[in-house]
């Protein structure tokens, strides 16, 4: 996937950056106050404290520690009252104004913080991935500055392949604060959407030792990666090239009642047996299927041609006669969707069989 130009949402919060520096500055250069009388707001009496405190945080007599703590007070005091563009402001402001003070790093993250409460992600983005990259990391309330910036980063920017980048930096730096099932589970997700697909292979490999982890939105995760790393460490020598060749020879076996030469056509990885209401995923539908346990009874005959509900990337064949409580079965035969191999991406396999009248 070819690098995006910033788009809209990138020069908006560029355009929001600017606009908020550029009323701070005006508002200062009228005002004939002390330079943080901007910031000073509320009751009297918080009107007062902020006053103190900014007395004290510009009197170049506190160390970087106890200066922090005063940026903290007054922060807290700001917080309390909604004056978020305020704190903003003056957050960009004392992060600019020492930029080796230690605590810039939170400063910073206070703003974007602040962003992300008013909904503007796009600009918090911009202030998360610029701590990342441009100030040392740092522990506060127990909290890494980089760490809580990387979730927000991966939960809010649309590009996968910064989220890719967001995601190595977690599982790299902070592989004890992570959920490393989870992380390695997403990381391949995001592989697969940018097209690198022996990368996503390899994460989802390194994923399958955690099972039991739990992914939001994605139940089935550990049957997912099992069938993808199974499928590209398997030979694929069951797949077609046509379809109706690859329908032919299991028909003609049938007739034979050949249960050996079925199995050497049906797919030798993530095949499935299961009624039409079961989920393929369903670990109990993944088999390894013996014909001649079914074929006792007599013949097994087939129809003439595919069900009229296939269609381009999956097919039906009605069979009957098996000896089993419910004799009708559909083999089910589909496209191969695994681009991670250009030769066996498209081709055709015998995937699975479904017990029953088909539902309608």
């Amino acid at each position: 996937m070819a690098n995006r130009r910033p788009g809209a949402k990138a020069q908006l919060a560029a355009a929001l950056i600017l606009a908020a520096a550029m009323a701070g500055t005006a508002l200062l250069a009228g005002s004939c106050a002390s330079p943080r009388s901007l910031f000073v707001a509320g009751s009297r009496s918080e009107k007062i404290q902020l006053r103190e405190l900014f007395a004290l945080i510009d009197s170049g007599k506190l160390d970087s520690i106890e200066r922090f703590a005063a940026v903290r007070q007054v922060s807290s005091i700001l917080l309390r009252q909604k004056e978020f563009g305020r704190l903003t402001l003056l957050l960009t402001e004392l992060s600019s104004e020492r930029p080796d003070d230690p605590y810039v790093a939170y400063y910073l993250y206070a703003a974007a913080y602040i962003y992300d409460l008013e909904a503007s992600n796009p600009i918090a983005a911009l202030y998360y991935d610029r701590i990342v990259k441009n100030y040392p990391d740092l522990e506060v309330d127990g909290a890494s500055i980089h760490y809580q910036s990387l979730r927000r980063l991966i939960e809010t920017v649309d590009s996968p392949e910064r989220r890719i980048e967001y995601y190595k930096d977690l599982i790299a730096r902070f592989p004890e604060r992570v959920e490393m099932g989870s992380i390695l589970f997403l990381l391949g997700k995001e592989y697969e959407k940018v097209g690198e697909w022996d990368l996503a292979v390899k994460t989802y490999a390194k994923f399958l030792p955690y099972f039991g982890s739990t992914i939001p939105g994605y139940p089935d995760a550990f049957q997912y990666a099992r069938n993808v790393v199974d499928f590209s460490n398997s030979p694929k020598d069951w797949t077609y090239e046509d379809l109706g060749v690859l329908v032919d020879k299991v028909k003609a076996a049938l007739a034979a009642g050949d249960p050996w030469k079925l199995r050497s056509y049906r797919a030798k990885v993530n095949f499935f047996a299961m009624s039409w209401h079961q989920d393929e995923s369903d670990v109990n539908s993944q088999v390894l299927f013996d014909f001649s346990e079914f074929m006792s009874g007599g013949r097994v005959y087939s129809a003439a041609g595919l069900d009229p509900s296939s269609g381009p990337r999956d097919a039906y064949l009605k069979t009957w006669g098996w000896s089993e409580r419910i004799s009708t079965w559909y083999l089910y035969f589909r496209k191969i969707y695994f681009p991670a191999d250009p030769e066996i991406h498209g081709r055709w396999e015998w995937a699975g069989i479904y017990f029953g009248e088909k539902m309608q």
